[in-house]
């Protein structure tokens, strides 16, 4: 292929997409491209990945079912964090009874 037409194509693809993010789904490939991974990306990249036949735009029902499995990702992330924030204090016999009796007597006053 012709540098400047492979640029040409290029441009034409680029200025064909409207969003500046763009989620897209892989082909199959000769050199070991998983068919069906789906990604968001800019459009230069979305572009490119068209013009190589590496990649498809995502259907409307593909792109739901992407961002419904990313908001899934991110909450499980986000619990996890917070799972991992929980802070256990282990207090022995004696120091329970110490703050006991000092909560008793501050209410006390």
């Amino acid at each position: 292929m012709d540098v400047k037409q492979y640029y040409r194509k290029l441009r034409e693809i680029e200025d064909s997409l409207t969003e500046p993010y763009l989620v897209i789904v892989s082909l199959e490939t000769s050199d070991g491209g998983k068919a069906g991974c789906m990604c968001e990306v800019p459009r230069t990249v979305a572009a490119r990945m068209i013009l190589e036949r590496r990649a498809n735009l995502a259907s409307v029902e593909q792109k739901e079912l992407f961002f419904q499995q990313q908001e899934a990702a991110r909450k499980a992330a986000e619990k996890a964090e917070l799972a991992r924030r929980v802070q256990v204090a282990i207090l022995a016999d004696p120091d329970l009874q110490a703050t006991a009796a000092r909560t008793i007597s501050k209410k006390q006053v």
